[in-house]
C-alpha cells in the first residue's frame, strides 16, 4: 500500500511538472507572439479581414518650353470584379459586356475566376465608368485609371515615347523620366470577412495617390512641327528612305526639335505605319511584329550610325588650325584626285578638278584632296586624338534611352589610306547627334556640351523640385580656331557649295555633304546639310539628314 502511494505521488510529482513546463512554454509562446511576431501576425490578420484595390497615380505631364502640353494624363476607370461578392455571374457578365463593348464569353471567364480581385477593363472612358457604378452591382469595381493622351499625335513621336498599359514609360521620354513621371499609387482598402466579402458594417479606408511631377523640356512645339513638315516634304519629294532634322542651342544644348520620318502615333504605339506591314500583319509571327514595331519607334538622331561625308570636314579644318599643321594663308592644290599607298582617291569634282585653291576655298568647295593633305599634316595619331576630343568615342550624353555610340578605327589600324578617307567623312560611322555636337564645340568657342530635352521637374503646383544639370567641357579648341571656322563656314554659305541656302540679309553658315553607303556604288546616299545662325554669334544650329533620296547627287 505504502508502495502503491509512493508510485502516485511520483506521477503527480511528473503530471504536475509536465504541467508546468507546457504552462511555461505557452507563456513563453505568447510573449513570443505578443514581442516579436506581433506586427506580423497583426499584418496577416489584417490582410485576411481586408482588401486592397490599387488606385493608379496621375502621372506627370510633359511639356515644351512654352507650356504646351506634350503628354498629359487623362481621369478613365477600371471595373474589376470580386467573385466573393459576386451575386449572379451571368447577369453580371452580360451587364459589363453590353456596357464595355467586350465579348459575353471573354467577361464571363473573368467573372468566373476564383481570384480575390480580376479585373475587367481598364481605360473605360469616365462617363461608362460613372454608369456602372452607378448601378450598383454586387461585386463589380469601379477604380480611378490614368490613361496617357499625346494631343498632338506624332508629333516628336521617338522623342517623347510612350507608355505600356500599366502607365510606365516603354521609350522616349516618358521612360527616361519614369521616376519623375510616375508618381506612387494609392488604394482603397475594404474590410471583409473570412469568404472575403465585403462587411456592410465595415469601414473602407481610401488612400490618395501622390501625382507624379511634370517635366519641362527644351521642346519648342513650333519649330518642331516646322521640322516635321519640311523633312516630311523632303521624304516623299526623294522617295527617301527616312529623314531627320535635329535643331539645337550651340551654346547649353537645349534641343528644340528633333524630327524623324516615318514616325508613328503614341497614342496607338502599336498600330503599324507602312501599309504593305498592315495589310500582312496578321500573317507575321511575333518576332517579326517586334522587329517591325522597333524599327519603327528607333530613332534615328540617336539609335543609327552612318558616315557623316563632307559634314565631317568641319572637323578635319579644325583639327588642323587647332594642332597647327595648317594655317589660313595655306594654299593647296586640286588635280581631281590623290594618289595614297597606291590606292587613286578621287576628289568629288574629277575628272574635272579644282587647281589651287586656299584653305578657304578648300572648305567652300568641299575639295577631298585638300582635307586628305591637311589629315597628313596632321597625322594618324593627332588625328585620332582629336577625334577622341570631340567625342565620336563615345555617348553624348542625351537625356534619351537607347542611344548609339560612334565605330571608329583603333589608332594601330589607322593607315594612310583609311587616314585620307577619314578626312571626308568615311571609312567611320558617328550618330547624327554625335556630329552636331562636335559642329557646335566648332562654332561655340570651343567647348563640348550635352545635348538634352528635360529642363526642369514641376511639382503639380508648380514648384520646382529638380532642375537638371548637364556636363559641359570647356577649351576643347581655342577661341580663336572656333571665330576661323565661323566665318570660313559662312563662306560656304555665301560662296561655295551651300549657296542655294543663302539668303540676302542674313548670316548663315553651313556645309553640305552626300555621303555614299555601302556597299560603294550602290548608288545609295545620304545627303546632309549643317547649318548655324547667326554666324558670328551662333543661337541655333541644325541638321538635316535625308537616308536613301532618289534622283542625282553629287559627293560634295
Amino acid at each position: 500500500m505504502q508502495k502503491t502511494t509512493i508510485i502516485m505521488k511520483r506521477r503527480l510529482f511528473w503530471i504536475l511538472l509536465l504541467i508546468e513546463a507546457a504552462l511555461f512554454l505557452i507563456t513563453a509562446k505568447v510573449m513570443y507572439i505578443q514581442i516579436y511576431k506581433a506586427e506580423e501576425y497583426q499584418k496577416m490578420a489584417y490582410e485576411q479581414q481586408t482588401r486592397d484595390r490599387l488606385i493608379s497615380p496621375k502621372r506627370g505631364n510633359i511639356y515644351d518650353r512654352n507650356s504646351q502640353e506634350l503628354a498629359v494624363s487623362e481621369t478613365v476607370g477600371s471595373v474589376s470584379v470580386i467573385h466573393a461578392q459576386i451575386k449572379d455571374e451571368e447577369k453580371t457578365a452580360k451587364i459589363l459586356a453590353e456596357k464595355l463593348d467586350m465579348e459575353y464569353d471573354t467577361v464571363l471567364k473573368k467573372v468566373q475566376k476564383r481570384v480575390a480581385l480580376e479585373r475587367i477593363k481598364t481605360k473605360v472612358d469616365k462617363n461608362t465608368a460613372d454608369e456602372i457604378r452607378k448601378m450598383n452591382i454586387p461585386g463589380v469595381a469601379v477604380d480611378e485609371d490614368i490613361k496617357r493622351i499625346y494631343p498632338y499625335k506624332n508629333l516628336a513621336s521617338q522623342v517623347i515615347g510612350f507608355v505600356g498599359k500599366d502607365n510606365q514609360g516603354i521609350i522616349g521620354l516618358e521612360a527616361k523620366y519614369e521616376e519623375y513621371l510616375r508618381g506612387e499609387k494609392g488604394k482603397i482598402m475594404t474590410e471583409t470577412d473570412a469568404r472575403g466579402r465585403k462587411i456592410d458594417s465595415g469601414k473602407e479606408v481610401r488612400i490618395p495617390p501622390t501625382d507624379g511631377y511634370n517635366i519641362i523640356t527644351s521642346i519648342d512645339a513650333t519649330v518642331q512641327m516646322f521640322a516635321e513638315q519640311t523633312i516630311e516634304k523632303a521624304v516623299e519629294y526623294k522617295e527617301a528612305k527616312r529623314g531627320t532634322i535635329i535643331v539645337m542651342n550651340p551654346q547649353n544644348g537645349e534641343i528644340y526639335a528633333m524630327a524623324n520620318k516615318p514616325d508613328f502615333d503614341p497614342n496607338e504605339p502599336f498600330k503599324i505605319n507602312k501599309e504593305e506591314l498592315e495589310s500582312i500583319w496578321s500573317g507575321l509571327g511575333e518576332k517579326e511584329r517586334n522587329d517591325a514595331l522597333n524599327k519603327m519607334w528607333r530613332n534615328f538622331a540617336i539609335n543609327d550610325t552612318y558616315e557623316p561625308g563632307s559634314t565631317f570636314k568641319v572637323i578635319t579644318s579644325a583639327t588642323g588650325l587647332e594642332s597647327g599643321n595648317v594655317s589660313i594663308s595655306d594654299t593647296f592644290d586640286c588635280a581631281g584626285g590623290r594618289m595614297v599607298a597606291g590606292r587613286y582617291i578621287k576628289c568629288w569634282r574629277s575628272p574635272r578638278s579644282h587647281g589651287t585653291l586656299t584653305f578657304a576655298q578648300g572648305v567652300q568647295n568641299s575639295c577631298n584632296p585638300v582635307f586628305m593633305d591637311i589629315a597628313q599634316r596632321v597625322g594618324s595619331k593627332t588625328f585620332y586624338e582629336y577625334m577622341l576630343k570631340f567625342g565620336f568615342d563615345k555617348k553624348t550624353g542625351i537625356d534619351l534611352p537607347g542611344e548609339a555610340v560612334g565605330i571608329m578605327h583603333k589608332q594601330d589600324k589607322i593607315g594612310p589610306v583609311e587616314l585620307a578617307t577619314m578626312s571626308f567623312g568615311q571609312s567611320f560611322q558617328i550618330t547624327p547627334l554625335q556630329l552636331l555636337r562636335a559642329c557646335s564645340c566648332v562654332i561655340n568657342g570651343g567647348n563640348m556640351i550635352t545635348p538634352h530635352f528635360a529642363t526642369e521637374a514641376r511639382d503639380s503646383f508648380g514648384n520646382t523640385v529638380k532642375v537638371f544639370e548637364y556636363k559641359k567641357e570647356e577649351n576643347v579648341i581655342s577661341g580663336k580656331t572656333s571665330e576661323t571656322m565661323k566665318e570660313i563656314l559662312e563662306s560656304v554659305v555665301s560662296e561655295g557649295t551651300g549657296n542655294k541656302t543663302y539668303i540676302p540679309g542674313y548670316r548663315l553658315g553651313g556645309k553640305t555633304a552626300t555621303s555614299e553607303k555601302l556597299p560603294r556604288r550602290s548608288g545609295k546616299y545620304i545627303a546632309s546639310f549643317m547649318s548655324f545662325a547667326p554666324a558670328n554669334d551662333p543661337k541655333v544650329i541644325a541638321l538635316v539628314l535625308i537616308d536613301e533620296p532618289q534622283g542625282e547627287c553629287d559627293i560634295i
